[in-house]
């Protein structure tokens, strides 16, 4: 059965059954700072959850999109992805044990309507109690129950503590007891288990977790159980990758459909005779090629929902995948710039069930590519330095138990701020060559780092530049469009108060005590847009304080300035400037080399001043 078949399965099943079909939230949760990503398919529906009502009613059926990163050690492994689907379907207050469960059987191996699978080779486990809630033998009544009416003999029904069979989002929010549905891959464990043979075949992957059933009728708040829900609630389902492992018959998803795609570029890109020529067992290589594949599926998805590299949250998270795809990539021997193709095949998987796949398939490959480079640049120097630090431990490694001899905190700072290693990179390099890492000297010289840059880009332009890489440089000429657009639509009260700039966006600071109107965005975008259209030259002169504040170019009122300033403006001559201000530059030599610029919020910082956030494209 095809992934596209599965979906359509899933989906019909439960809304033949009264389920309204929502579609999924977006990656990065829409009024939820306090986590990165959605990271369950419940997630976006904890309020609903919690009591108030959903607009489409009690009965509700999804394939939500999620990332998780907390597993990201075991990516390689038969069954654990960055990216998943969930497919769930829930009660809101309606429906509860007995239907949940007998409907998940039905889903699982109905043949008319379902999966198809078979019952014999079906195991359940359930919640076997504890201070927070009693034994729930209710589910394994209902188990019972459908086991006897199906003929399914032998032991198959096992309770398990609150680590195995008790669910909740974190510290506080619904909670409760679940029973978990497991699928026999190998075919041969059809006539039961005792409790011990369940668990070795499950800690080998002989049987892989194939349903869940969450039964949420409690309430936690800062780790505890506090309480009922005042209606209880169903969360029921499955990742859809294990789904589609077993119903194609792989004892792994990466050789499903949803993956095969990916897998099959990486072959390409790879030979058996240079992964042996380069000394790489068979099971480093597999490993290595599903970590690839992972990690640019990911990627893609990250991007189709907004996310950008950068190294704060999301940012970080999807920077991290790209760089360790990138990493791997160069173990295997593959040619600098594959990543491009390898995300142009993760991208096909999915354009046709994500929308936004397929509209930002371009810029989707073109930001992996772009991010490739960049590591790149400093990647081979980055990896000489680790190996010559390691070289000095070697002696000491034999000397010693491999878990007393550390990588410092030197090496580790230098890698991350001089050669953009992700920190959990180096930790992982470490990890392979023996080596424990002092983590806490490096925090410690991280976080005066952090604390000496920001002091330093206090003090380094009053445009707000942090850094002098290309891309910030277009942002800070950037800025100058900007604040005299604002003037323009705005009026001569705007001021600036402030501006950060990094790699990624600007932000702009001024004096404004309403907020803006989407038509005032738009005629401040359109302005800025027709000055870099119109390519027009920046230039700088020094000139006596005096005579550069006659020629009205925009400055810090208050700010004390030498007898000598600066003075960068945007257009033929300095009488004629579009944009002329008092600054300590740099800035590009041409509006032309900005691309098109986009307001993306425009918010209020304190009374009297607003602040807007934007970026080039």
């Amino acid at each position: 059965m095809q992934s596209s078949e599965i979906r359509k399965r899933f989906l019909a099943f439960f809304e033949k059954r009264g389920h309204a079909v929502l579609p999924s939230a977006p990656l990065v949760p829409e009024n939820d700072p306090s986590v990165l990503f959605n990271t369950a398919g419940m997630q976006p529906l904890v309020p609903f959850l919690l009591g108030e009502k959903h607009p489409l009613g009690t009965r509700l059926v999804d394939i939500q999109k999620c990332v998780r990163t907390v597993d990201i050690d075991e990516i390689g492994d038969n069954t654990h992805v960055t990216f998943f689907e969930m497919m769930g379907n829930w009660s809101l207050g309606d429906y509860f044990k007995r239907e949940a469960i007998e409907w998940s059987y039905e889903l699982l191996t109905s043949k008319e309507e379902g999966f198809g699978l078979d019952p014999n080779r079906l195991y359940v486990t359930c919640f076997e109690g504890d201070d927070n809630a009693p034994r729930d033998e209710e589910s394994a009544d209902i188990w019972r129950e459908i086991f006897k009416k199906n003929g399914i003999g032998g032991e198959r029904i096992y309770f398990l503590p609150a680590d195995k069979n008790w669910w909740s989002p974190g510290e506080s929010g619904p909670c409760g007891p679940d029973t978990e549905m497991f699928y026999d891959l190998t075919g041969t464990l059809t006539s039961g288990m005792t409790k011990e043979e369940y668990l070795k075949a499950d800690d080998k992957q002989q049987i892989v977790e194939i349903w869940n059933n969450v039964f949420m009728e409690y309430r936690k708040k800062d780790g505890k159980v506090v309480g009922k829900l005042d209606a209880k609630n169903v969360d029921t389902g499955s990742g859809f990758e294990r789904v589609t492992a077993v119903l194609q018959n792989k004892d792994n998803i990466f050789d499903t459909d949803i993956f095969a795609p990916v897998m099959g570029k990486i072959d390409e890109f790879t030979s058996k005779e240079h992964i042996q020529i380069l000394g790489i067992s068979e099971n480093a290589a597999l490993r290595a090629k599903r970590i690839i594949a992972d990690h640019v599926r990911s990627a893609a998805l990250l991007i189709s929902d907004g996310v950008l590299p950068s190294n704060t949250d999301q940012g970080y998270v999807l920077r991290r995948l790209i760089r360790r795809a990138v990493r791997y990539a160069d173990m295997l021997g593959m040619k600098h710039g594959s990543l491009f193709w390898l995300t142009d095949a993760a991208t096909a998987i999915h354009k046709d069930v994500y929308e936004n796949v397929g509209k930002l398939a371009e810029t989707i490959k073109v930001t992996v590519d772009k991010e490739e480079q960049k590591f790149r640049g400093t990647l081979s120097e980055g990896m000489k330095e680790y190996k010559k630090g390691v070289k000095n431990l070697e002696a000491e490694k034999g000397a010693a138990d491999a878990s007393g001899v550390t990588l410092p905190g030197e090496l580790i700072f230098k890698l991350v701020t001089t050669y953009g290693f992700p920190f959990e990179m180096v930790k992982e390099l470490a990890k392979e060559d023996g080596f424990a890492v002092d983590d806490i000297d490096f925090s410690a010289r991280f976080a005066e780092h952090k604390n000496l840059s920001r002091a330093g880009a206090e003090q380094k332009f009053k445009g707000g530049l942090g850094d002098t890489s290309e891309q910030s440089l277009r942002y800070h000429t950037a800025t100058h469009l900007l604040h005299q657009a604002l003037r323009d639509v705005l009026g001569d009260h705007v001021q600036q108060k402030g501006s950060n700039i990094t790699p990624e966006r600007l932000r702009f600071d001024f004096s404004h005590t309403a907020k803006m109107t989407d038509d005032e965005k738009t005629q401040v975008e359109k302005i800025v847009n027709e000055k870099i259209a119109a390519a027009l030259p920046v230039n700088v002169e020094q000139l006596p304080f005096a005579e550069a504040e006659k020629t009205g170019a925009h400055h810090f009122f208050g700010e004390k300035y030498g007898d000598m300033v600066t003075v960068y403006y945007i257009g033929p001559d300095l009488a004629h400037a579009y944009s002329k201000e008092f600054c300590g530059g740099p800035h590009v030599k041409n509006t032309s080399e900005l691309g098109t610029f986009k307001i993306q919020k425009e918010e209020a910082v304190s009374q009297g001043v607003r602040r807007i956030k934007a970026v080039l494209v």
